[in-house]
Formats: C-alpha cells, structure tokens, sequence
C-alpha cells in the first residue's frame, strides 16, 4: 500500500513538473520576436552588421587604418604602436563568424526553403565576402566547417589557399544564381533589390580575390580573368555601381561618426598627408580637416609615446575629413577604382588584354569622381611627371596611388599594401615589433581555448601567430 501511494506520489509530482515545463516554454516566449528568420531582415541586420564591422572601431580605427598608416592616434596610443587589444581582435573575429558567417549561411538555407535563388545568391556573396576579409586578416582560418555547429563544433582552419579558391567557386556560383526577372528580395541596403549589381559586385569580388592570389597561383588567376575580365557589362562600371552602405541619422549613422561623438583619438597620419602633398593631390583637402588653431592640414607620425602625441594639441592637428565623420557618410566596401586599378594591373602582368596606363588612369579619375572632383583636377593631376605611370616599376605606380584611392577602407588598403610592398612605409615610431610593420592579426585567445587542436595545426602550417608572419598570399 505504501508502495502504491509512492508510485502515485512520483506520478503527481512528474504531472506537475511536465505542466511546468510547458508552461515555462509559453511565458518564455517572446510575442514580439519571430521564431522563424524572415529573409528581409535577415538581410538588412547583416549586411549593416557586418558593413558596421568593417569601418568599426576593432578592424578598422585600432588595427588596419593604423597599421597601414591612413590614421594615427593623438591618445591611447598602444595600438599605433603594435600593441593591439586582446579585445579586439576577439571581437573581429566573433562578429564576422556570428553576425556574418552564420546569419548569410542562414540567408543562403531561406534561398533554398523559399525557392528564391536570388537570396541564396545575395547570401553567398556576402558571406564570400566575410571570408575574404577574415583570412586576409588571420590567414588560414575556419571556412569549409563553419556555420554547421551540430556537426562541426570545432572547425577546421582551412589553408588560406584552399579559401581563396573555395571562394572564387562560390562567387561564380553566385553569379549564375542570380535572375534579374525572377522574384524579388527585400531588406536590401546596399544595391536596393538591383539584381544586376549584386552580378557586378560578384563578379568583381572574383578579380579582386585572383589579384590578390596571382603571385601564388598565376594560372587559375588568369583563368578568372579569361572568363569575366574584359566583359565590363558585368563588373562594376562607374561609383554609382560601388558596393556600400549609405548610413542615416543616428542610432544608424556611420561607425566613424558615431566614434566622433565621444572620442577624439584619431588623426590623419602624416604618411598620407606627406605623399599627397609631393604629388599636388587635391584629395588631401578631402581627406584631411583643417584643425582649430591653423590653416593648413596637419598628419601626425605613427607610433608616438601617448604623452609626445598628446603634446601636438588637439586642436593643431587634424583629423580625417568630413566625407568619412559624417553621419550619413558610406561605408565603401568596394569602389569603382579599386576595380579599374585591378584591371591595370591584370593588363600590365599579361592577365588582361588592354592598356595598363590608360586603365591606371581611369582608376586616379574615378578617385577624384567618387569625392566630386573635377574632370580637369584629374586631368592636371595625371598630367604631373610624378604622377605618371611606370610600367618598369608597375608595383610602385599602382600601389601609391591604388593606397591613396582606398582611404578609410583599412582591411583591403592594409591587404593591397601587403601584396604591392608599395608606399614604403616607415614603421611606428615608438613600435614594439623591432622595426618591423604588423603584417596580419594574431588568432583570438579564446580559440586556443576552445578549438586548441585545429589552431595548433594551423599555426604548425602557417608560421608563429605573431604580428609579423608573412601569410600565402603576400610572397615579398
């Protein structure tokens, strides 16, 4: 009888947990979230995510604008001279895998639930574009593994070479994805629905990536630029077409102007203020503000002690221009120059038919045009014997000028100047790293916690993860 009672007992007590439960699970649910993701907002949250990432504070103002010297800082001064956050380069890594990676791997799955192949192309081209940025920063990183936590909780680091043709395939898949007349796609801030322009900047993510792997794999470069290179209907073809996202007011203004509401850490760096001066360059008014107390644009050096920087006054030197602290400045992403300046260059290595020179010319133009300089500032500027293109020494030529032209875009200016060798640049004055110029991110500590064994395998084939190892794609 006692038995019976307990058996009745346990039954009770399990009844009421199993209505607890379930009641938990109904007052656990939010009435003002959806449970299913809804592809417009998937879209619209991350590609502002992500864009935010970019031109953000960690990638952009504490690391790659610093390292490749188009900023410097007045204050705080660690980062400028190599001595990076621990944070930050945590906080890189973790958006782009969680709010890039993953939300566009779930945009591409929605492609496919909803028979909408132009949200799977959309998909596949940002998150493309993720790990283009991701492995030019890290080098060899997670990418075949990703985004499939069930089954793969520690991903492998795939070799940076694997990546960037893993990449060029999924572009072009992309590409042929892509249905102009099929069925629309909403939430779209960066090419508003055109889903002619998303072709373009798909097709032109594939000659920035066969570029970028033409010292390494010469071959497969050209073949890229055998298919698509000379067939400008479908690249981008004028600033109208460049791939970025036009802020608004705040809470959705630009990352550098909403920094500028709090901080001021931040100056144009003398080393492009110097050779925009030694080429008469009429960009430097647009780059550069004119401080408080003087008349003329002032850089500072890279790399000062925290208490020499502080010295210089905020109000004797200047920061970047209004084009790039507005509120409703863009968040560029790709530009039309780049995309000439890549073409010169595939003219000029035999990738390419065409005219390196008058392609390299076309990309200084279309620089001067994406900040509402004029056709004759171009025309005079081009005309400067220092300006001229040469051919013997092509690195040089493109690689100053293509530098200046990606201004603000510190992952790609900081990738190209690995990959050029070109400006020179002095390294930060007060540096830590024994003369030498940071030239990648180091992993994030907590992979060595949490992934230890494919990080380990990844450092025993890439090199130390340290500042300065050379990654696949930078052979000089």
């Amino acid at each position: 009888m006692k038995l019976f009672k307990y058996i009745l007992w346990v039954s009770g007590i399990a009844l009421v947990l199993t209505s607890c439960s379930k009641e938990l699970e109904k007052v656990n649910k939010n009435p003002n979230e959806a449970e299913s993701a809804q592809p417009d907002y998937l879209l619209t949250n991350g590609i502002k995510t992500n864009v935010d990432t970019y031109w953000g504070t960690d990638a952009s103002m504490e690391t790659s604008l610093l390292y490749v010297q188009y900023w410097a800082k007045i204050q705080y001064t660690d980062p400028d001279k190599y001595i990076p956050a621990a944070t930050s380069i945590q906080t890189i890594w973790n958006n782009f895998y969680a709010q890039g990676v993953e939300d566009f791997t779930t945009l591409i799955q929605l492609g496919d639930t909803l028979n909408n192949p132009n949200y799977k192309a959309v998909g596949i081209i940002m998150r493309s574009w993720i790990f283009q940025v991701l492995t030019d920063l890290y080098g060899d990183v997670p990418y075949s593994q990703t985004a499939n936590i069930e089954k793969y909780l520690t991903p492998k680091y795939d070799n940076q070479r694997d990546i960037y043709l893993g990449l060029l395939a999924e572009l072009k898949t992309a590409a042929g994805l892509i249905n102009t007349s099929g069925d629309a796609i909403g939430g779209d801030v960066l090419y508003s629905g055109d889903m002619n322009k998303w072709k373009k900047f798909a097709n032109s993510l594939r000659l920035r990536i066969a570029l970028r792997i033409a010292d390494q794999e010469f071959d497969a470069a050209k073949a890229v630029f055998d298919e698509i290179g000379a067939d400008n209907t479908g690249l981008i073809a004028s600033n109208s077409e460049n791939a970025q996202l036009v802020y608004l007011a705040s809470p959705n203004q630009n990352p550098v102007a909403k920094n500028r509401e709090t901080r001021s850490d931040y100056r144009i760096s003398k080393s492009v203020v110097d050779l925009l001066r030694a080429y008469n360059d009429p960009r430097l008014a647009v780059y550069g503000a004119v401080p408080k107390d003087t008349n003329t644009i002032v850089g500072i050096t890279n790399g000062l002690p925290t208490d020499s920087a502080s010295r210089l006054g905020f109000n004797k030197t200047s920061d970047v221009g209004a084009v790039f602290t507005a509120t409703t400045a863009p968040g560029v992403i790709f530009n039309y120059a780049e995309l000439l300046f890549i073409k010169a260059e595939a003219a000029q290595r035999g990738l390419l038919s065409g005219d390196a020179e008058d392609l390299y010319k076309q990309a200084i133009t279309a620089s001067f045009k994406q900040y509402n300089l004029s056709d004759a500032a171009a025309t005079t500027y081009l005309a400067q014997a220092s300006v001229a293109y040469d051919a013997a020494n092509y690195r040089k030529s493109i690689g100053e000028q293509k530098w200046l032209a990606l201004f603000g875009e510190g992952l790609e200016g900081f990738a190209e100047w690995r990959r050029l060798d070109y400006p020179v640049l002095k390294p930060a004055y007060a540096g830590v790293l024994d003369g030498k110029i940071p030239l990648r991110l180091t992993y994030p500590s907590a992979e060595q916690a949490l992934n230890g064994a494919n990080y380990r395998e990844a450092v025993a084939h890439q090199g130390a993860d340290q500042l300065v190892t050379r990654l696949w794609f930078d052979v000089r």
